[in-house]
């Protein structure tokens, strides 16, 4: 009070010219103030742009049409496999190595005994043809999606819903979770849509250089304006994070809502500001007590982690003809390479056991179903140019806070996640964000480990936006 009266008492002394000085002066520094902040909030977009991912020039005329599609196997195939199987080269692993090498070779015998003597890929493929499967051309490729309606709606509201997988994963990460969205006694079901991004599985590789992230999420946007939606809600992990996420820089006015379970660090002083006194005072950045036990030590938790775990990344963002080579050919090699994900990016502790804590989470029929789509397809070494591609630039420039995300977003969590990422961090990307939830437990591949969780998520998320 003293203060603002001595400044009372020192304005009044001035003369009326100095006095209309420093008002006009004041009213520029808040106009100015307004305008970056209007600026800071202003909708930016991502020029939606255009693409042709076909062999040779782009034709006149691009078929729009959608035709059914059926996963197909026959016994030539599984032949094949068997006999790659049965001439693989193994190496002894060192003793007490657990996964902390990688794939331990004593427990890939147990999974290629059972993927050669009991399990059965026709079955499995009957389990993919559970959901209707349809394929389309946009941009020169063939796209494969899943499209599954609800059964029974009622007076339940129907919202159409886009879930988006990343690397190693494919569609079929979704099976556990699409009977929760798709086949509940809510007041919301979801209409769900599940691409395969070009170049994973059953939809068609680029045959030019430059796929990314923004042109995998044009032509999601493209298919799901071909089916009909104007509105829909998007899903992502792993890339499908960056995909969706692109999508809804590129059309917010489509995406109602965007939900991810995972979410990429920004940099910048704000972070490094939460580091240096998170650990000690975290309320003064943001951070809450469950942040500061996922982040710190963060050299230890983050820093090394990345550092152990990126490998692929490296080679993949490089170089990713050579190495996928070899796991093109070999079935064995293949398990061992996707395989592996599964066990440390479920949770880092699984290194330290033989058997990579597997089926701790997952079934093996599960795990090598997800394995045979990239085999069957010959798909593996498209789907390791993604990282190429997307690497060519930086990718957190496509998502970074000049351009910002502000159609409502929901982050999920998870604890095991190769890296947290706090909300305070989020929102410098995530400018709407209605739902971050600490999911008690679950870790990179969230639709597969831990389907009811994310599906409540979801759903809790899409009601805040729906104002249900």
């Amino acid at each position: 009070m003293q203060r603002l009266q001595l400044l009372k008492e020192t304005f009044c002394g001035l003369d009326v010219v100095q006095q209309r000085l420093i008002l006009g002066s004041a009213v520029a520094a808040g106009g100015i103030l307004a305008y970056a902040v209007h600026r800071r909030n202003k909708v930016k977009t991502i020029p939606l742009g255009d693409g042709w991912w076909g062999s040779g020039e782009k034709p006149s005329y691009e078929d729009d049409q959608i035709y059914p599609f059926t996963v197909q196997t026959s016994d030539k195939e599984i032949e094949d496999l068997h006999e790659r199987i049965d001439r693989t080269r193994y190496s002894d692993p060192l003793e007490d190595s657990g996964f902390q090498y990688g794939f331990n070779s004593t427990y890939l015998k147990k999974v290629v005994s059972y993927w050669r003597n009991e399990f059965d890929w026709k079955k499995q493929v009957a389990v993919l043809n559970k959901y209707p499967h349809f394929k389309t051309k946009i941009e020169g490729l063939d796209v494969h999606f899943i499209h599954v309606r609800p059964s029974h709606s009622g007076n339940q509201r129907v919202l159409p819903l886009m879930l988006v997988h990343g690397w190693p994963g494919s569609f079929y990460e979704f099976f556990r979770i699409l009977p929760l969205l798709t086949q509940n006694n809510d007041s919301i079901v979801f209409e769900v849509i599940i691409p395969s991004i070009p170049g994973y599985g059953y939809s068609e590789a680029s045959h030019k250089k430059g796929f990314d992230s923004l042109a995998a999420a044009r032509i999601f946007l493209k298919l799901m304006e071909r089916l009909g939606f104007s509105q829909f809600y998007v899903q992502g992990g792993d890339w499908g994070s960056l995909v969706t996420t692109n999508m809804a820089q590129m059309k917010p006015d489509c995406v109602k809502g965007l939900h991810v379970n995972m979410c990429m660090s920004p940099r910048g002083f704000k972070v490094l500001l939460s580091l240096i006194i998170g650990p000690y005072l975290p309320f003064l950045v943001g951070l809450t007590r469950e942040d500061v036990r996922r982040l710190f030590p963060f050299f230890e938790k983050n820093v090394y982690t990345i550092l152990k775990e990126s490998g692929y990344l490296h080679i993949q963002a490089t170089k990713p003809d050579t190495v996928g080579c070899g796991v093109n050919d070999s079935p064995v090699g293949l398990a061992a390479y996707i395989l592996e994900k599964f066990s440390s990016w479920t949770n880092m502790n699984n290194r330290d056991l033989m058997d990579g804590g597997l089926e701790r989470k997952f079934s093996l029929d599960d795990l090598l179903t997800n394995v045979m789509i990239y085999w069957t397809t010959g798909s593996v070494v498209s789907s390791m140019r993604f990282y190429k591609e997307n690497f060519k630039s930086d990718p957190n420039e496509r998502i970074d806070s000049k351009t910002g995300i502000f159609v409502p977003t929901g982050v999920a969590a998870f604890p095991q996640e190769i890296m947290h990422c706090p909300q305070s961090w989020a929102q410098v990307r995530y400018r709407n964000i209605y739902s971050y939830t600490f999911m008690p437990r679950g870790g990179h591949f969230a639709a597969f480990e831990e389907p009811q969780l994310l599906a409540d998520d979801i759903m809790q998320f899409v009601k805040k936006v729906e104002k249900l």
